[in-house]
């Protein structure tokens, strides 16, 4: 009966995880003999057989035959009065084989067993996920939000299987309800001790490096390539594409006409806004172009120390610097370059640090995170568009522009 309940057991996990037979068996074998070492010392002497689909369940113990008062090791051996006992043909040196019950284990044995079983079943489908999500880090996923906590949701697949999306990998814009479906990457597959722990990310430059491949067919064939990916997550990228055939145009064909082919994208990814860049090997093309939209007068490259000097007109620098230096640290990032911006007729300018007498310096260092660090940026600027780029209340930047007018404009 004990034997059957074990096998019962064994069966429901069999049917509700995706075993193989001959992995199922070993496993219940590894159980039993781990059980007949902890009651007897040693298993090597001992013959399980196992039929799980009957539900048979057999263990043999094999001993020799000694003479009455002989034995020395009571796993290995038995007298000859006890084997004779079994079958009385029995004779002295013979090998004796004798059915072990569950049951002689004893009932204590028997719980700890099933619960090994448990175990050593849940560890080897722990195992099998995670090889398979191992196998798929770096790659797109798709699975189903289920609970929304504080730092993180748990998302599951259509297997049950538990995926971690934390907060610092969502997109800024990212809401999502129960039962929604979740686009990402598989950023990291780590075990803890035996249960694997799925990561999935959305703010990875590669999952946009992705998106690019599964939306543009270009991409996924191979004629076109994306060589860099840079992000600030939910804001704004820059991705350098590249094609080995002359007659593709690699921008356009990712762009598409009129957007349409980057707007799921950009949609996916919180309307985060996306230039995409010809790449190439000529640095100063490559920064004059990874400044876009702005346009570039003229560029100085200090190759040795990886800097940039970009001289552009005073309506260009804004464009160049973008909302909160966003598109300059990219243009950085996309290069490996620092990038100083200049303005033409500068020496005409004065910086707007020479008035920390009479300007707060918070004040100044708004300015100049919207890319306004002269007299001339801000005098030539609308005070509503000023508000727009700032986070300045008017009052305090009209108070400026009279501080700066009645210095500079002398």
């Amino acid at each position: 009966m004990e034997n059957i309940a074990l096998i019962d057991s064994f069966s429901e996990f069999k049917d509700d995880k995706s075993i193989d037979r001959v992995t199922l068996m070993a496993i219940l074998e590894d159980v039993l003999r781990n059980a007949l070492k902890k009651k007897y010392g040693d298993d090597d002497n001992f013959d399980i057989i196992i039929n799980p689909d009957k539900g048979d369940l057999e263990i043999w113990r094999n001993r020799i035959v000694v003479a009455d008062g002989e034995v020395e090791e009571p796993n290995q051996e038995i007298e000859l009065s006890e084997a004779q006992k079994i079958e009385p043909d029995f004779e002295v040196g013979e090998d004796v084989a004798e059915e072990v019950k569950l049951i002689d284990l004893g009932r204590r044995s028997i719980l700890a067993l099933r619960q090994n079983l448990i175990s050593k079943i849940h560890e080897h489908d722990n195992t099998n996920i995670y090889k398979q999500f191992k196998e798929l880090e770096g790659e797109i996923y798709t699975a189903e939000v289920h609970h929304i906590r504080h730092r993180a949701i748990i998302l599951l697949d259509d297997e049950g299987n538990e995926i971690i999306l934390p907060k610092d990998k969502q997109i800024p814009s990212d809401f999502f309800r129960k039962g929604e479906n979740v686009r990402g990457i598989i950023e990291s597959v780590d075990l803890k001790g035996s249960k694997p722990a799925i990561v999935m990310s959305r703010t990875s430059p590669l999952f946009l490096e992705k998106l690019f491949e599964q939306e543009i067919p270009e991409v996924f064939d191979g004629l076109i390539t994306v060589k860099k990916v840079v992000r600030i997550p939910g804001e704004k990228a820059k991705v350098a594409v590249d094609s080995y055939d002359d007659r593709i145009d690699p921008v356009g064909a990712c762009v598409g006409m009129k957007g349409s082919r980057i707007h799921g994208i950009v949609r996916e990814l919180g309307n985060e806004n996306i230039d995409v860049i010809n790449f190439t090997t000529n640095v100063q093309l490559f920064v004059t172009r990874a400044l876009s939209p702005a346009r570039v007068t003229s560029l100085k490259l200090d190759e040795e120390n990886m800097r940039a000097e970009v001289l552009l007109k005073p309506e260009e620098v804004s464009k160049a610097i973008g909302r909160g230096g966003h598109n300059i640290r990219l243009a950085g990032q996309l290069t490996g370059y620092e990038i100083d911006v200049f303005r033409e007729g500068a020496e005409e300018d004065v910086e707007l640090k020479e008035f920390s007498d009479e300007i707060e310096g918070w004040v100044i260092a708004e300015f100049s995170k919207a890319g306004l660090d002269t007299a001339k940026s801000i005098l030539e600027q609308d005070v509503n568009d000023l508000v727009k780029r700032t986070d300045l209340e008017e009052e305090t930047i009209l108070d400026v522009i009279s501080i700066l007018r009645e210095e500079f404009e002398e």
